[in-house]
């Protein structure tokens, strides 16, 4: 083949009115894969709001391609807004000197414009058609990220001024966006009704055990963090500090930050020290169990004079 074909990937998640999901840019990856077996060029076109710095869709030359690859989701004519276009169709109508090729695609009606437009369709799933494997499953393995739970929290309406958790959670939150990393939040709010939450202590236990990192405004975020054996980053919403910091000495455990002068450089700081082996070490000991030995006697005390026992 002339090294001189260049072809452009494309799919729903490179419409501005479309949308990006783990399966359709997997199905992509495949494509590219196959185009770097054929030694072909590519470019893959994205949606400004999924990639704002990369090749969008409506920069991309129709001259400069050969061929058009469609990979993966359904395929149909829809409008996306009355007065949006079909971004199918308008696909068509840009890149129609170009070989237009859908693979991996589902095609709900195959008289539809938005099917018959495509020179070739190589579909997963069709009417009266034998089903194929979704192309994601040939998709190169992604690398692997940490996983990380984020559990704060928006009350503690009790230390009035000194809140700061607004600004906390703006600065923590900005800097995980950046983060290549499987973000999870979490709540430790126990629920028997609602689904999303665990309804149990022992059911929140073991999504935590399963983690990489935590990072928390919360008390028990980082307690039962360290329970679970998993490095905690906290950060007290408080100014001045208050129950985290309190309980971060009790614990003796170094990675809880101040509200104050909270930033991305001390945050990427403790974030290394918690992935660290040395970390994961010292996280790892409070899962044998670091009882409350004074609270604990002082309640017997506590009940033993009460009590008279």
């Amino acid at each position: 083949m002339s090294a001189e074909r260049r072809v452009l990937v494309t799919g729903w998640y490179s419409f501005l009115h479309g949308e990006a999901t783990a399966g359709d840019v997997l199905a992509g990856d495949a494509v590219t894969a196959t185009l770097n077996s054929l030694g072909l060029a590519y470019d893959v076109a994205w949606s400004p709001g999924f990639r704002p710095g990369a090749l969008h869709l409506e920069d991309a030359d129709p001259a400069a391609y050969d061929a058009v690859v469609f990979a993966c989701g359904p395929l149909h004519a829809d409008q996306p807004a009355p007065d949006v276009p079909s971004p199918l169709l308008d696909l068509h109508r840009r890149f129609a000197r170009c070989r237009r090729i859908a693979v991996g695609v589902s095609v709900p009606d195959p008289s539809d414009p938005a099917v018959t437009g495509f020179d070739v369709v190589l579909p997963r799933d069709s009417t009266g058609g034998t089903p194929q494997a979704d192309l994601a499953l040939a998709a190169p393995e992604p690398d692997a990220v940490p996983v990380v739970g984020v559990i704060l929290t928006d009350g503690q309406h009790e230390y009035g001024v000194r809140r700061r958790h607004h600004s906390v959670a703006e600065t923590l939150t900005g800097w995980l966006h950046g983060l290549d990393v499987a973000r999870l939040p979490l709540d430790t709010r126990l629920d028997t009704r609602d689904w999303r939450l665990a309804a149990t202590p022992g059911q929140l236990r073991s999504v935590l055990t399963r983690l990489d990192v935590i990072v928390t405004t919360r008390l028990h975020g980082l307690v039962l963090g360290l329970q679970a054996g998993v490095p905690v980053l906290a950060v007290d919403p408080v100014d001045g500090g208050a129950k985290v910091t309190a309980q971060g000495r009790a614990l003796d455990w170094p990675a809880v930050l101040p509200a104050d002068g909270l930033s991305d450089g001390a945050l990427a700081q403790w974030w290394r020290w918690c992935l660290s082996p040395h970390g994961r070490l010292r996280a790892g000991g409070y899962r044998t169990g670091h009882a409350p030995d004074d609270l604990t006697k002082g309640l017997i005390d506590a009940l033993r004079v009460s009590l008279r026992l």
